[in-house]
Parts: C-alpha cells; sequence; structure tokens
C-alpha cells in the first residue's frame, strides 16, 4: 500500500481552505463520521420541523436551554426507549444537542439512537451557547425567554472562582467555609474529603439556596466541588444571580485532587 506523502503544496492547501481550523473546532465530527451534523443556520431553518433534544443534565437544562427542547439524558438508562417513543409520537427527525464545539454527548446521542433503529437523527454540535448567541428569543434562561446575552458567563469569570485543589483544600479548612460536594452518590463512594465537615447536596436550586443564605448572614465563604470541574460551571450562573460574591470551586473536580495527591506521592510536587 502506497503511503500518502504530506507535501508542502497540499499542507498549504489544506491551511487556506481551513480544514484543519474546522477539524479543530469540531474534533468529534473525525470520530463520528457516521453521524450528519446541522449548522445553527440549518437547524434555525428546520426547527419546527424536528425534535430537538437536550442530552445533557436536567440541571444544566433547567439554567439553559434551547426553547421547545426535550431534555433526555444521555446518562438516563431508558435514553433509547425514551428517544424511540418521541420518534413514534410526532413522525420528526430528532436533533440532539449538547454544550458544543468540544463536547461529544450530541454524537454519542445520535450514535446511539441509530443503534436503536433510528436513521433520522443529527447532531447539531455547535451548542447551546452557539445558539443562544445568535438565536437568543429562541432560548431559555433560568425559566426565561429571551436570553439576556449580558447574563451568559465567561471563561474568565469562571476562572475567578477556581482554586487548585490544594489551595481549596487549605482555605476550605482556614477560612471555615461552608463546604457544598454536589456530586451524585456514584462519584462519591463514600469518600469524604473534609472528615464530615462537608454537606452533600444535590444540583438542586431550591436547596442550595439554604446554604448560599447561611453563607452570606455568617460571612463565610462557600466552597463548592464536584466530581470533574464541570457540573460548577452551571452552578455558577445561580450563584451571581443570588449576588454571592466569595465562593469559590475546586479546579478539575475531586479528581485533581486525587491525581494531585498521587504526584505528592510519588516525589512529583
Amino acid at each position: 500500500m502506497r503511503r500518502a506523502v504530506w507535501t508542502p503544496v497540499l499542507c498549504a492547501w489544506l491551511l487556506l481552505t481551513g480544514w484543519g481550523a474546522w477539524a479543530s473546532e469540531f474534533p468529534g465530527r473525525e470520530i463520528y463520521k457516521d453521524v450528519r451534523v446541522l449548522s445553527t443556520q440549518e437547524l434555525a431553518d428546520r426547527l419546527e420541523d424536528v425534535n430537538v433534544v437536550d442530552v445533557r443534565s436536567r440541571y444544566e437544562y433547567e439554567t439553559l436551554h434551547i426553547k421547545g427542547a426535550k431534555n433526555i439524558p444521555l446518562s438516563r438508562m431508558d435514553f433509547k426507549e425514551g428517544v424511540r417513543e418521541l420518534a413514534q409520537a410526532t413522525g420528526k427527525p430528532i436533533v440532539f444537542y449538547c454544550n458544543g464545539h468540544t463536547c461529544m454527548k450530541s454524537y454519542k446521542a445520535a450514535r446511539r439512537a441509530q443503534k436503536a433503529g433510528l436513521k433520522d437523527v443529527y447532531a447539531y454540535d455547535s451548542g447551546i451557547f452557539d445558539w443562544v448567541k445568535a438565536h437568543p428569543e429562541q432560548g431559555v434562561f433560568l425559566g426565561k425567554s429571551p436570553v439576556p446575552l449580558d447574563r451568559l458567563l465567561s471563561k474568565e469569570q469562571l476562572k475567578a472562582h477556581m482554586l487548585p485543589p490544594e489551595e481549596f483544600m487549605k482555605r476550605a479548612h482556614e477560612e471555615n467555609g461552608i463546604i457544598l460536594d454536589v456530586r451524585d452518590r456514584r462519584q462519591r463512594e463514600g469518600i469524604s474529603l473534609f472528615l464530615g465537615r462537608e454537606h452533600y447536596v444535590p444540583l438542586d436550586n431550591e436547596k442550595i439556596a439554604e446554604y448560599v443564605e447561611k453563607a452570606r448572614k455568617e460571612g463565610r465563604p462557600l466552597f463548592v466541588l464536584d466530581a470533574v470541574g464541570k457540573q460548577v460551571r452551571w452552578l455558577q450562573y445561580f450563584l451571581e444571580r443570588e449576588g454571592l460574591q466569595d465562593y469559590y470551586f475546586m479546579d478539575g473536580g475531586t479528581r485533581a485532587y486525587f491525581e494531585y495527591l498521587s504526584r505528592q506521592e510519588r516525589g512529583q510536587g
């Protein structure tokens, strides 16, 4: 078999045509080549003729979602049954979406639906943020529409409240913070990082509101940890809406903390 030769001319052509940028912007397209995708404009043109399905968690969906989208989390045990029933009830194609670009859930959902026997399925891999920026009137933010774009939080705003695991642990102890562990029971596996000082709270705004009020009244900082540092991104919207300023997340979640401990044991700092 003849090996492909990447000549300078070919490399230049790929750069000029933007192929490299396209591949890096949507890495999932190369992995899930069998999944058909829709652009933001294509979804807008077909919005009334398709079933739009949000495959993220219920909490993410309730924070920000496409107007009219159904929430069928990819993690649900009956995911295949849920999308099959939706397709049969409406007779419309199904378009799955998640957070977009580097998020793989929309592709995985489409492939799983295909394996369940559904043929007319797509992934909207640009995701929720691209959608609401282009069509705020077709989005729902914390129960209201249109989406106020000035309320969308930037990566910089999230980073400002992220602490490295070792600093998170140190400050949570020294500053007598209120510590919330928002991991689910399966993720915790009975491991306590603060010897009973933390409060196990599901990602539910009504329940978390109690601790927000407690932190405010007692003048104590709020420290929140999750599994991999992804869930807290959505919790930040609620904390900001409540006007809380003194709150912190563990960067990378408990996974990053255990990796830090492992490096310490190996003498790698």
